[in-house]
Order: structure tokens, then C-alpha cells, then sequence
């Protein structure tokens, strides 16, 4: 089955109205009496019928079936004749009915059924217009009057089908354009939401994991060393006195791991702080937390982009949960500078190190591989075993700001 273009999602429904009001022109100067009877219609009656259904033919237009659209416009072309051959003010009045002719056409047929349905209502045209001109004998200057008549609503009509096939044409192109931005559009909106959604999937599981590995590790310590104390406290009480204050430490790093699931949680990390703001304070709680010695160089003078800036504390985050968790370090320098027009970041430690070549696969780095990546810029590990480790980070200058 073929489809049409119906009324209510017409492309264009100011040129459907227009075209009603074209045809009520023609039906009413066919109607009105004139005193030339040359220019009199001889059957009123069926050039208003020819001219209705030629009006509500624009109610549905043919757009898949190609057989469909040829004998549409055939049927159009049919009752243009037959208007033709009956009306006889059809080469005197400005013929709307080619104009509507075309402009449908370029709603359903491609740019080269366009240019034949334009030929052909030109020729139309002119068959109407030479079979309604006077006949000889006529005086010398009068001949030359009409064919200066002939000549010339010739050319303005001929330019009139042109401007209306451009017109259309554009207004089509325009209009393509427009819904292949919107599909782009909602495509990228989509893509988003679902790189969005993939990325919070990542943080949620990074969460999960962290809680198992870092919280229930310390709550199960914790219990423990409770309930060794509560055997300890009649026989021992200075030994159960010992695992009582290990099990307060064991739960005040319980609650610090809360603490940094929590700050990891928030949705903008940064919270109108800057980039450099943001690292001391990270820093201070991590040197207070930890006991490392944390020294910060901030070389960048001009304010990075959300983006880049949450990207960036990230992975300083996640750099020194690591450092925290496995490194064994006593110092920590962390540099972030523009070198050559691109930011630069540097996180090493002097701990134990690791063998890159076995330990670069875990959740923490992929994810700072990942946030590098995913700004164009450029991931480094460099490690040794009883060398410390060095993270480099290298983001491209278009990606700042």
C-alpha cells in the first residue's frame, strides 16, 4: 500500500491554503460574467467541478507507489486540460493551476520527475494560450500586439514555473536538513544519555567494590576485634584493653572509607570550587588521614573547563586512594602544568612500586585510563618494584576550555 501526505501532517500547509485560495479565484472569475464572449466560459459547470476535485486532490498526495504518483499527476494534468478546454479565460487570467501542478509535484516525485511535470505544464500552457489567440485577418499592428502578448506571458510564465521549481526545491532542502539535524540530534542525545548511564554504571560498581573490598574488610576487623575483647575483658582486661583501641581505629577508617564513597558519590565534585581549591582540600584530608606528606604544584593560568577540571580531580582522587591502599609511601608530589599548550599531570610516589607488566589492569587505573581517553589526551604508568610509581596525564589544549 502506498502512502500519502494528508492534510493535518501536510510539509507545507501554508502553500495547501494558498492553493485553495488560488483555485476559489478560479472558480469565481470562471463564474462572473465577461463581455469579450471569446473570453466567456462556454461550460461553467465543469470547469467548477474540474476545479474542486483538482482542489481536494491536494488533501492526499501520493509519496512511496511511483505508479501511485504518475497517475496522480496524470489525473492532475487531465483536469488542467479539460479547465482548458472549457474555460476560456484560461490564456487571459495568470494560470494558477500549472503553478499548483508543479508545486505538488515537488512534494511527491524526485528533482527529475520534478523537471518532467514542469515541461510539461509549460507546454500545457502553451497549447492553451495558442488555441485561445485570435485567428486571421487581423490588421498588421494588431498581429504584432499579440504576439508581443504571446511573447512575453510566455517568458513570465516560463520564469514564473522556474522560480516556483527553485522555491520548492529549497524549501524541501531546508526541510530535509532540518529533520536529519533533529535524528542527528536526538541520536547524540541518546549516545549521551547512554555513555551517561554506562558511566555512572562504572562509578556505581567502582562504589560497590570499594565498600567491599576497603569497608567490609574493615567492619569485619572490627568485629573481631570486639568480640576477642569481650573474651579477653574478665580473665585479660589489659590485652582485651589493646584490641579495644585497634577496633577503634578500625572504625574510625570504617567511617573515613564512608566518607570518601560519599565525596565520590557527588555528582559535581567540585561544588563551584576550583580546580586548584578542590586539590588542597583533597590534599589536606588525605596528609591528615593518611600521614603522607602531600606536596602540590599548581602551574595553570586560566580556569580549565568542568569537564576537564572533574576529569582531572578524579583521577587525582582515585591516584591517591591507590597510593593510600597499596603504595606504602611516605611522600607523594603531585604537578599539574601546561606544557606546550596541553595540561600536563604528574602524580609519583616513593612507595614500593609494582610490576607494571602484572598490576595494570586493576578497576582504578582503568578508570583513570578511561577519563584520560575520553578527553583525548594520553595515560602513563611508569613503575618498578622498590621504586615508587609515576602516573603521567597529558590532555590536548582544544579539550581545556
Amino acid at each position: 500500500m502506498g502512502q500519502y501526505i494528508k492534510v493535518h501532517n501536510h510539509p507545507f500547509r501554508f502553500l495547501l491554503y494558498l492553493e485553495w485560495i488560488l483555485l476559489a479565484i478560479s472558480i469565481i472569475t470562471s463564474i462572473l460574467p465577461y463581455p469579450s464572449p471569446r473570453f466567456s466560459s462556454r461550460f461553467p459547470e465543469i470547469t467548477i467541478i474540474s476545479l474542486t476535485i483538482f482542489g481536494l486532490m491536494g488533501l492526499r498526495l501520493p509519496t512511496s507507489n511511483n505508479l501511485d504518483k504518475i497517475v496522480y499527476t496524470a489525473c492532475e494534468i487531465i483536469l488542467i486540460f479539460i479547465t482548458g478546454l472549457f474555460e476560456g479565460r484560461a490564456a487571459r487570467m495568470f494560470p494558477f493551476l500549472y503553478i499548483i501542478l508543479v508545486t505538488r509535484s515537488c512534494l511527491i516525485f524526485k528533482l527529475p520527475g520534478r523537471l518532467s511535470v514542469t515541461f510539461i505544464s509549460f507546454s500545457l500552457f502553451l497549447f492553451t494560450l495558442i488555441n485561445r489567440l485570435p485567428r486571421p485577418p487581423l490588421p498588421l499592428q494588431a498581429q504584432e500586439r499579440f504576439r508581443f502578448f504571446t511573447l512575453s506571458l510566455t517568458l513570465v510564465f516560463g520564469l514564473s514555473l522556474i522560480f516556483v521549481l527553485l522555491l520548492m526545491n529549497s524549501l524541501l532542502s531546508e526541510r530535509q536538513s532540518r529533520e536529519e539535524l533533529a535524528v542527528a540530534n536526538e541520536k547524540l542525545r541518546q549516545y549521551a544519555l547512554r555513555i551517561e548511564n554506562q558511566a555512572t554504571l562504572e562509578e556505581r560498581n567502582r562504589i560497590a567494590r570499594e565498600i567491599h573490598d576497603s569497608l567490609g574488610h574493615s567492619l569485619t576487623a572490627l568485629n573481631l576485634q570486639l568480640e576477642t575483647a569481650l573474651k579477653l575483658a574478665q580473665s585479660n582486661p589489659n590485652k582485651a584493653q589493646t584490641f579495644l583501641v585497634r577496633a577503634k581505629e578500625l572504625g574510625s577508617k570504617a567511617l573515613q572509607d564512608v566518607r570518601n564513597s560519599v565525596s565520590t558519590m557527588r555528582s559535581h565534585p567540585l561544588q563551584d570550587k576550583t580546580l586548584e581549591q578542590a586539590i588542597d582540600i583533597i590534599a589536606e584530608d588525605f596528609q591528615q588521614n593518611t600521614g603522607i606528606i602531600f606536596t602540590s604544584s599548581f602551574n595553570v593560568n586560566y580556569k580549565l573547563s568542568t569537564e576537564v577540571s572533574t576529569a582531572i580531580y578524579r583521577i587525582i582522587q582515585e591516584s591517591l586512594t591507590n597510593i593510600s591502599k597499596h603504595a606504602r609511601a611516605t611522600e607523594v608530589i603531585l604537578e599539574i602544568s601546561l606544557n606546550r599548550g596541553s595540561l600536563s599531570l604528574i602524580i609519583r610516589d616513593n612507595g614500593r612500586g609494582f610490576d607494571i607488566q602484572k598490576n595494570t589492569t586493576g578497576f582504578g587505573l582503568q578508570s583513570m585510563r578511561d577519563r584520560t581517553l575520553a578527553l583525548g589526551g594520553k595515560f602513563a604508568i611508569n613503575s618498578d618494584v622498590g621504586y615508587g610509581c609515576q602516573i603521567t596525564v597529558d590532555i590536548p589544549a582544544s579539550r581545556l576550555i
